[in-house]
């Protein structure tokens, strides 16, 4: 690949790290994505989580040689590390290719076990740039975290598919009555957990951490029980724990209505997927109120990066 190819690479860093850097200063935000295959010849995914550097590189054909492609990544980190002002020790690189189903998500990617915490809006969470397919944070979902926060009081909670719980904190933080965490995966389970713990939140009677397939755990629980219900489903999982296969644009209304029966009047559930080519079958929803609230909850630095959906759906 040519030098010109590499200052452009660098002058699209440079860019966005000056724009993108000033609003996460001016906001107070130290993780933020910076850059997401912007350029086709350098398909990262780059994001900055405080001092450390998050880069995946997106499997692809790129028709280079092995020794090729190691001598195009050694330049590509030069021009990160010289643009980003971070020594390449500060820099957790990754290949990041599509798994089957949600189960990819559990299997580690390596075993160093690099685990450190950052902040979010004064909470604390624990990320890990290079163990597994993903961090330990979305950040996509940053405002509508906060949506969250600041709708839990006094209120009960459900988080399902929860991932590293980053929701049950918000809630907790926003002072829920009880909050309910599910997800399949023991691994991710347990860092909910730690990461309650990590923010003083311990009392067991108000917080429960429940393994289960979302699908059959819906059927467990009473109508009109939970005031607030987070729902963000994977695209398609296959799970061997699994009793079905979900697909989200298949099950996704069974799954919104099964919600809606365990919540109650007044109620409010925040659905998302990142499927790109998501259709809502909003005439099939038994809801009084349904809001595409995607545009509203997209964080600066995501505008026009994801495929992402968003909705507000009331009961």
């Amino acid at each position: 690949m040519s030098d010109d190819k590499f200052i452009m690479f660098g002058n699209r860093l440079e860019k966005v790290f000056r724009h993108l850097g000033k609003q996460a200063k001016r906001l107070g935000i130290g993780c933020f994505r910076l850059y997401d295959h912007d350029l086709p010849e350098f398909p990262f995914c780059i994001e900055v989580y405080e001092q450390n550097i998050y880069v995946a590189e997106y499997r692809r054909r790129h028709g280079m040689g092995e020794e090729e492609h190691d001598a195009w990544m050694e330049i590509s980190m030069e021009v990160i590390c010289k643009i980003l002002k971070v020594e390449k020790e500060k820099i957790y690189l990754k290949l990041r290719q599509k798994k089957p189903g949600r189960l990819g998500q559990y299997q580690k990617t390596g075993e160093t076990k690099s685990e450190f915490i950052i902040e979010e809006n004064g909470l604390k969470f624990i990320v890990n740039l290079s163990d597994y397919l993903d961090t330990g944070l979305f950040l996509d979902h940053r405002i509508t975290r906060e949506k969250v926060k600041a709708e839990s009081k006094n209120k009960k909670v459900l988080n399902l598919f929860s991932y590293t719980g980053s929701f049950s904190v918000y809630a907790a933080a926003g002072e829920a009555s009880e909050i309910v965490t599910v997800d399949l995966s023991k691994t991710y389970l347990d860092w909910a957990k730690r990461n309650m713990q990590l923010n003083g939140f311990v009392d067991g009677d108000n917080y429960k951490f429940i393994q289960a397939d979302v699908l059959q755990y819906l059927n467990t629980i009473s109508e009109n029980y939970f005031d607030l219900i987070i729902l963000d489903p994977p695209t398609f999982s296959n799970s061997k724990r699994m009793e079905d296969i979900l697909d989200i644009q298949r099950d996704h209304v069974k799954l919104i209505n099964d919600c809606l029966n365990i919540l109650k009047p007044g109620g409010k559930i925040y659905f998302s997927t990142n499927y790109k080519k998501f259709t809502l079958d909003s005439k099939s929803i038994q809801s009084t109120s349904l809001k595409d609230i995607t545009k509203q909850t997209t964080p600066f630095d995501f505008e026009g990066k994801i495929n992402r959906a968003c909705y507000s759906i009331e009961k």
